[in-house]
Parts: C-alpha cells; structure tokens; sequence
C-alpha cells in the first residue's frame, strides 16, 4: 500500500522556507536538497533544467557570507472586488445618464414619426418634397423620439416589469371559481324497456328523465412555504434590473449613431462642395488650355492633360453627389422622419470640442458609468438564484388548501311512466354544500439527480459570466484606449492636413502666376490643383474622424466632458509664420484641434 504524506506539513512556514533557501545556496547542496524532498514526498523531480543548473553555478561560486535574501518586485496591490465597488446586484441608475427626450421641440413637430405600422403604397407618398435643414441638437432630439428601435428596447423593459409581476404573485394566495359542465344544465330522455320471454314478447314500460342541476367550486390556495419563491423573484428583479440597463446602453447608441450619422453628412457635403471647387478650377484650366493651343503658345498635350484631370474632378463629384445622398437618407431612417421629408446639415464640418479628462480618469469613468460591467454581475446573480430555485423543487413545499362545493337539483329522474299517479310522483329538489380545508404537503424525494444537475448548471452559467465579466473589462479598457489613442493622432491630423491645405493653396497661387508669365507649363498648375483637391479631403476627412472620436470617447467612457469650441479658420492665403507647421509627438505637448473656452484636454 502507498503511503500519503501531507506536503507541505504546517511547520514549513514562508520565513523556514527562506532560511532554508539561503542556507543551501551558501553551502551548494540545490541538488541533494531536492533529491531529499522528493524522497520525502514520493514525486519525481527533475533538476535538468538551465534554472537549476544556473543555480547551482552561482550557488559555486557564492562567497560563504551570503546577503539575506530580499524581495525584488514586491507584490501587487490587490484590487477591490467588483461586488466590493458595485454590489452583488447593481441597480440602474438613469441619474447617470441625460434621459432621452420625450417631446419634440415646437421647430420640429411636423418631422414626427409616422405610425409604426404605415405602409406607402403610391409614389406621390415617397417623393422627395421638402429638403429640411437640421443641427446636431436637433438630430440627437428627433433621434431619442423618434426612434423605433429605441421604443423597442423601451417594450422590453415594460416587458420585464410586467414578468418581474407576475413572479411576485406566488407570494400572494390564489382563488379559483369553477363550474364545470353544470352551471346551470338541464337534462332530459326517455327509455324504452322491452321484456322478452319465450314465445312472447311483453311491454316492460318506460322511464323518463327531466332535471335541472347547478353546482360551483371555489377553491383557495396559499402556499405557506415555498423554497423556489425567493430564487425567482431575485431572478426576474435582476432580470428587470437587466432590461433597464439594457435601455441605457441603446440610448447611448443611439446618440452615438445620431451623432456619426450627422458627421459622415457634413463630410459629404464638404467633398461635395471640393468637388464643385475642382471641377471650376478643372474648366477655366481646360479653357486657357484651349485658348494657349489656338493661339499656338500651347501644345496638344496640355489641352489633354486638362481634360484629363476635369474627368476626374467630374468623377469625384459624381461620387460625392451619390455619398451625400445615401448619407442623408441614412440619417432619415435613423431618426424615422416622414417619407416625404429629407435632412440636410445646417452647419457645416468643423471641430466639435476638445476631450478634458485624462487617459486614466476616461478608463476610470467607464469602469463606473458603463451599463455593461452592472449587466455581466447581474448575469452572475441571476445565475446564482436559478441554481437556488433548482434546489428548491426538490425542498418540501406546504400550501393551505380550502374548497367549497355547492350543488342543487330540481326535476325527477327515471321516473317509471305507467304509474297512476302520472309522471310527477317521484320529483323533488336538492341542495348540497360541501367545505374543506386542510394542508397540503409536496415534497419529491427522489428525481434522478435533475435538481443537482440543474443547480451544477447555473453554477457553471454563473462562473461563465464571471469570466465574461473580466473579458467584458478589458474590453471596455482596450476601448477606451483605442479612442483616446485615435483622437489624439486625428488632433495631429487636423494640424498636418490643414498646413497641407494651405502649402497646397499657396503652391496653386503660385503656380498660376508663373503660368501667366509664361515661366512654367499648364501641367504644373493642373498637379498643384489636384494636391489642393486631395489635401482638401484629406482635411475633410480628418475633421469628420476627429468628431467621431469624440462621440465615441462619449460612448465608451460614460463621461460628457467636452469644452465646445470655436473652429480654426484656414486663411486664403499661407500665413508668414505658421505655429502648425511643427507637430509635436510625445512626450511634447499637442495642441488642441481648437481653441475651447475652457482648459485645454490633458495630453
């Protein structure tokens, strides 16, 4: 028979570890060390291993009076639990949160929803009629009201307050009223008996049946004693608690959604308005080309070379026409507006504001402000009280029980109709009563294990939102990061586009000049042309990203920190001295994307 040894046994303290320790690296006896441990303990360890045998090296060569040995990395700080921070079943709280608006504004009640179930089935009803010019305000108003996906999330949570209701109905006791087939009923037949006898055959007589009858049943039920209740009243609050949180994070996408939507719109119409810009540009290129080759000053080659470039100035106005259109329309079905009606944007694209917390304080205000991290614990609980209510079916129940039975007949039955005296004889009338009231006890002694499976089950479910919980955290980190690490680089974008645009712009001006003093070619002007275009969008574009990452610093943190301010306006001409012409990069400071009233976004 083997032999079982407890290891490590309760005198082999830390403190006699170290000692230990120390002294076998003094003397070199690593190896004669393990070799008693595993003599002791019945393992096999191995000491070819490059640890051990650097170890026994440096053990060597040690000097006899060795230092006491010291913790290098001291130990982590343990966090604080997350039931700790939030509690073991957080509720929502719509404090943290601006409420969705509930009313349009006056301006902007003729844009209300149509009804939810309206189907167009003429032309007239779908056509375009009115172009409807909108600002940022009014997207995020007609969004939260108009919404139909937001009203939806709203129906589950109505939903779950009313599941959550009737759960808490099992705390209460029942009563039943019944009937069945008689209340009241009336019945009638007659028979016909024959006797047979041999030889012969003999009338026996016949009997008829004419009676009235009613009974009813109430019945009254209380359970006194129910192990499942409390489980799954716990359940159906969290899940209430769930749905609630669940509206919070759907608004939040919403505004989100408003908001990029509302951008990528201004974004189409700057390229839009690039567009037009180029393609002038491209036709008075084109017409001096023309001119310069009749007059014999200009070869067949520019002229072609300005065609070429107002073809593709003609196409990317043609793209950008169609972009503005799917964008518009796009925000039309995100804020569910009439089908006559199309949104424009009423102002155009510019820096929205400057973000003012900080890294730390944007990963800290999601960790508090995020519904998702309060839905993953609430996950946890409900998991936990489904476990409890599997070991409660199986737990006696006790319930007090009382029926009340009345009944009442009037007719007769199987009356005989050759008497004399005629079929009335035998009828009469009854009345009955009946009440009982008594305990009634359930308890199911054996189920083939199901209850422990099922409690095993939502253990398991429990300890899988667990670790959903953690995965759920880093994921809301890394989110934030990656937004607070976007916007940082398009603020840098903003500054290396908008010195592009006007090295680009002056280049043009310049190239022009030449152009007119007969110094360079048409084709200079036609390059620096398409560098102003490209720079132009380049700009566009990096607004339009710069503002989406503010909307999702807004998203992901929780946090609604950010210092309006004024756009920086790009000049005509190339200023003399220009502070955009250095982009610093860490760990030098970056200037906003502009200038905000307020304290500048920490770096």
């Amino acid at each position: 028979m083997g032999r079982t040894t407890s290891w490590p046994p309760a005198w082999a303290t830390e403190d006699w570890f170290i000692k230990v320790w120390s002294d076998l690296f003094n003397r070199a006896l690593v190896g004669r060390f393990f070799r008693a441990i595993a003599a002791a303990t019945g393992f096999s360890l191995s000491l070819a291993t490059p640890l051990a045998a650097v170890a026994a090296d440096e053990a060597a060569t040690a000097p006899q009076a060795a230092p006491k040995l010291e913790l290098i990395d001291p130990p982590p700080m343990p966090l604080p639990s997350a039931f700790s921070t939030k509690g073991q079943r957080p509720k929502s709280n719509p404090t943290l949160l601006p409420p969705a608006a509930t009313k349009l504004d006056p301006a902007l009640q003729r844009l209300a929803a149509p009804a939810t179930l309206a189907l167009p089935d003429k032309t007239d009803q779908v056509k375009i009629v009115e172009l409807r010019p909108l600002s940022l305000q009014d997207v995020e108003n007609l969004a939260e009201v108009n919404n139909p996906n937001l009203k939806a999330v709203a129906s589950r949570v109505d939903q779950a307050q009313s599941n959550l209701r009737a759960t808490i109905a099992a705390w209460y006791p029942s009563f039943d009223f019944t009937t069945g087939n008689q209340f009241p009923s009336w019945t009638y037949g007659r028979q016909y008996n024959y006797l047979n006898s041999i030889g012969s055959t003999t009338e026996g007589g016949n009997t008829q049946t004419n009676r009235w009858a009613a009974t009813a049943n109430l019945g009254f039920n209380w359970d006194l004693i129910n192990p499942q209740r409390v489980p799954q009243v716990s359940a159906a609050r969290d899940a209430f608690e769930q749905a609630k949180n669940t509206y919070l994070i759907a608004l939040r996408d919403l505004r989100l959604q408003a908001s990029q939507a509302y951008f990528q719109l201004q974004y189409s119409d700057d390229n839009v308005r690039i567009g037009q810009t180029s393609v002038q540009a491209s036709l008075v290129s084109l017409r001096d080309a023309r001119a310069r080759f009749q007059a014999g000053v200009a070869t067949k080659l520019e002229v072609l070379e300005a065609e070429t470039q107002l073809a593709r100035d003609q196409d990317l106005l043609t793209e950008s026409l169609a972009n503005q259109a799917n964008a518009r329309r796009n925000l039309a079905r995100l804020l569910d507006l009439p089908q006559n009606i199309t949104p424009t944007a009423k102002q155009p694209l510019r820096p929205l504001g400057v973000w003012m917390p900080s890294l730390e304080e944007s990963i800290l205000g999601a960790y508090a402000f995020r519904e998702e991290l309060d839905n993953a614990l609430l996950a946890i609980s409900v998991s936990n009280s489904n476990a409890n209510a599997s070991l409660g079916a199986v737990q006696p129940f006790l319930s007090i029980v009382n029926n009340f039975v009345t009944g009442r007949t009037f007719g007769y039955a199987g009356l005989n109709a050759n008497v004399e005296e005629g079929f009335g004889v035998s009828s009469g009338q009854t009345w009955a009563t009946d009440n009982t009231v008594g305990l009634n006890l359930r308890w199911s002694i054996f189920d083939g294990g199901r209850a422990r499976a099922q409690y095993r089950q939502s253990k398991q479910q429990a300890q899988e939102n667990a670790f959903r919980f953690a995965d759920t955290r880093d994921r809301l980190r890394f989110e934030v990061e990656q937004s607070f690490n976007n916007l940082r680089a398009d603020t840098r974008t903003i500054q290396t586009t908008s010195r592009e645009v006007l090295s680009s712009r002056e280049s043009l001006r310049l190239a022009r000049l030449r152009f007119q003093a007969g110094v360079t070619t048409q084709r200079e002007v036609v390059d620096n042309q398409r560098d102003l275009t490209q720079a132009q969008l380049r700009y566009a574009r990096a607004l339009a990203d710069y503002n989406n990452g503010l909307s999702e610093l807004r998203r992901r943190t929780g946090l609604d920190q950010i210092a309006i301010c004024q756009p920086p306006k790009l000049s005509a001409i190339k200023p003399l001295e220009d502070e955009t012409y250095t982009v610093p990069v860490p760990p030098e400071p970056l200037p906003p994307a502009c200038s905000a009233p307020y304290q500048a976004a920490k770096s």
